[in-house]
């Protein structure tokens, strides 16, 4: 990581570490940062974007700040001005799209939605006439189904009857590929909060005492922290070429292989940590439970293990097998 990276991670690390809320992240044009700067934004890569997400993991902020940073970014790809608020992103969108004159109305179901109920838009991609269009649809137009992951937050359905729409065409991969590059946040954040899980779990081995002396220095619990940070390194290795990869063109076979091994990083890794914490772990104010009921509920998000096995498995299927270890070489 860059000395410039390294400064950036930090800082938004003690930002986050502060419980800073919206308008400070607003404040620091953190939501802007994937925006050219050309278009009000900072105009830093998805390696600077990633950085500051995994920062974002480690503090469990409660806030949609991958949908936004993706939401701003997108938007501004089409050339679509929105509001200076909280924006949220919806990847499976069941809708039709359709144009009456210079008006565009929307129609159809937006499911699991982050921080739906709490967001002023929703931002999404459909193809209309062949082209990839960004849609930005007001969430005052719709009817709200509030629904919640398995860390509580909003994951909300959104049904539109006909709604005003703004909408525009654009040709960025992340229009093309919106499922892809918010697993890619999401990957960013999974690394942040395996970090914060394995921190807390080595500090309470050295405290918690048993037998006289702490947990910690037992063998069999070395062990198994010695795996907990194997699985955490590999997870922020991947994460971090997919986002190196991002900056450089398609990254369609990173995102998918950082998602996968992250993705199944989370089960080794909260299953040893609530092992190491015994049932305090479970705890509702404690802090290991705000981390892993967060890994298990984003493990889901963006594409579960079995999803992403399908888009790899077909990748090496439809390029053959003696291409493999060629194309893999290759990256």
């Amino acid at each position: 990581m860059s000395e410039q990276r390294q400064l950036l991670s930090d800082s938004a690390a003690r930002l986050f570490q502060s419980n800073a809320g919206w308008d400070e992240i607003e404040e620091l044009g953190i939501a802007d940062i994937l925006v050219p700067e050309d278009r009000g934004g900072s105009g830093a890569d998805w390696d600077d974007a990633c950085a500051v997400l995994q920062a974002a993991g480690h503090a469990q902020t409660p806030l949609p700040l991958a949908e936004a940073m993706i939401a701003r970014k997108i938007a501004s790809d089409a050339g679509l001005e929105m509001p200076r608020s909280q924006l949220s992103i919806a990847t499976n969108p069941s809708v039709t799209l359709s144009r009456d004159g210079r008006a565009w109305k929307f129609s159809g179901v937006l499911s699991g939605v982050p921080w739906g109920r709490d967001v002023a838009s929703v931002i999404t991609t459909i193809t209309f006439d062949g082209r990839p269009h960004v849609v930005a649809l007001a969430v005052r137009d719709a009817s709200l189904h509030k629904k919640m992951n398995l860390a509580d937050e909003p994951r909300d359905e959104l049904q539109f009857d006909s709604a005003p729409a703004l909408a525009a065409p654009a040709n960025s991969r992340e229009t093309q590929h919106l499922l892809d590059y918010a697993a890619l946040a999401r990957t960013a954040q999974i690394a942040g909060a395996l970090q914060s899980a394995l921190e807390l779990s080595i500090t309470y081995a050295q405290e918690r005492k048993q037998f006289g002396r702490p947990i910690g220095q037992f063998q069999a619990v070395q062990q198994q922290l010695a795996l907990f940070g194997a699985e955490t390194a590999a997870a922020t290795c991947a994460s971090r070429s997919a986002a190196i990869a991002a900056c450089a063109g398609d990254a369609s076979f990173e995102i998918a292989a950082a998602k996968l091994r992250a993705n199944q990083a989370i089960g080794v890794a909260t299953s040893i940590a609530h092992q190491v914490h015994g049932a305090i772990g479970f705890t509702r104010e404690y802090a290991l439970r705000q981390a892993t009921q967060r890994l298990w509920s984003w493990r889901s998000e963006y594409g579960n293990d079995r999803y992403w096995s399908d888009v790899l498995g077909r990748t090496v299927v439809e390029r053959e097998a003696d291409r493999f270890w060629v194309d893999l070489a290759a990256r």
